[in-house]
């Protein structure tokens, strides 16, 4: 994994310590749709297991991830799918 993904796992692993992060670049499937770009890391699913969503809503989970990938998100990454799981919660 480099490039965007990296820095993505590198932020959310210092803000949130998840104890598990699955990112996977989903670019490929949307090609000819609007925002892919040539190389990929453009389109992703993610999976993350955090305490930090203990008692949060799917919302408020949702928007910890994206106060963290902000400038991931104004730039290179079109579209992130998000499953936000706090530890013991059915995946």
């Amino acid at each position: 994994m480099t490039g965007v993904a990296e820095t993505m796992r590198k932020k959310l692993e210092a803000a949130l310590s998840p104890e598990r992060l699955e990112i996977v670049d989903d670019s490929e499937s949307h090609r000819g749709h609007g925002g892919y770009r040539e190389g990929g890391e453009s389109h992703f699913n993610m999976e993350i297991i955090a305490e930090a969503f203990t008692g949060a809503s799917r919302v408020a989970r949702q928007r910890m991830v994206f106060d963290v990938l902000g400038e991931e998100l104004a730039g290179p990454v079109h579209a992130l799918s998000l499953r936000c799981i706090a530890p013991g919660e059915p995946r």
